[in-house]
């Protein structure tokens, strides 16, 4: 929990300065970035790298869940009207029971898989993709900024960006909600953060569906530095 007079942290998508306290609860606070409306956790709150496999261990993602398959549907879906037969495209974030990418290739699709803890294949990096998703992944990033960065450099031109991750609404919802109480959930992000990132990137976002984002790259790399 964070102290009394507690200087605001540094926002870890924009390095934005001067956040606002969002929420506190009995284990850490919550902080929203003035610039691009994240709600992220201090590094001084969040758990390491040996306690978040541990956490990530319990997740039982069974490819066979009709149920999470459907789940995934909403981004996989209006994610192949928009790419074309035969597209080659990275599964961000797999983790331990890969299901979003057997769903792709089902459909036709070429898609590799990437997961810092359970695929850490460095060659993936190497390539360029017509399509990169990250379901369920974007409010488990201590680097976010880096990490999107890789990813949307990583877009051929006219590629998409889809994420999947559940949006900050409004105050009362996020401290009700218990998708905050995950310890491994540390940047929330919002409509406004998207359309935040897009406007740095200098691409298009699309929201096909709540919770959904469809970042498109245009023909120059994204800018290294916030504006």
């Amino acid at each position: 929990m964070a102290a009394v007079g507690e200087p605001a942290p540094v926002c870890p998508l924009c390095d934005g300065v001067g956040a606002t306290r969002y929420h506190e609860d009995r284990t850490r606070a919550y902080w929203r970035c003035r610039r691009c409306a994240l709600v992220f956790v201090p590094p001084g709150s969040r758990v390491d790298a040996t306690a978040e496999k541990a956490r990530y261990d319990q997740h039982q993602n069974d490819p066979s869940d009709a149920r999470y398959r459907a789940f995934l549907a909403r981004l996989a879906d209006p994610l192949l009207e928009l790419v074309p037969p035969g597209a080659v495209g990275l599964d961000f974030g797999s983790g331990p029971g890969p299901t979003l990418g057997p769903m792709l290739r089902e459909a036709g699709l070429r898609v590799f898989l990437y997961d810092v803890f359970y695929a850490p294949d460095p060659d993936v990096w190497t390539r360029r993709y017509d399509f990169i998703t990250a379901t369920e992944v974007a409010e488990h990033l201590h680097h976010p900024r880096t990490d999107l960065d890789r990813c949307y450099a990583a877009l051929t031109p006219g590629g998409v960006l889809g994420v999947m991750t559940k949006w900050v609404t409004n105050q009362p919802a996020f401290a009700a909600s218990r998708y905050i109480r995950d310890p491994t959930h540390v940047c929330f992000f919002s409509r406004d953060t998207c359309q935040w990132i897009a406007h740095r990137w200098g691409s298009t976002v699309e929201f096909p569906a709540v919770d959904i984002a469809f970042f498109r790259r245009g023909a120059t790399a994204p800018a290294t530095t916030p504006t």
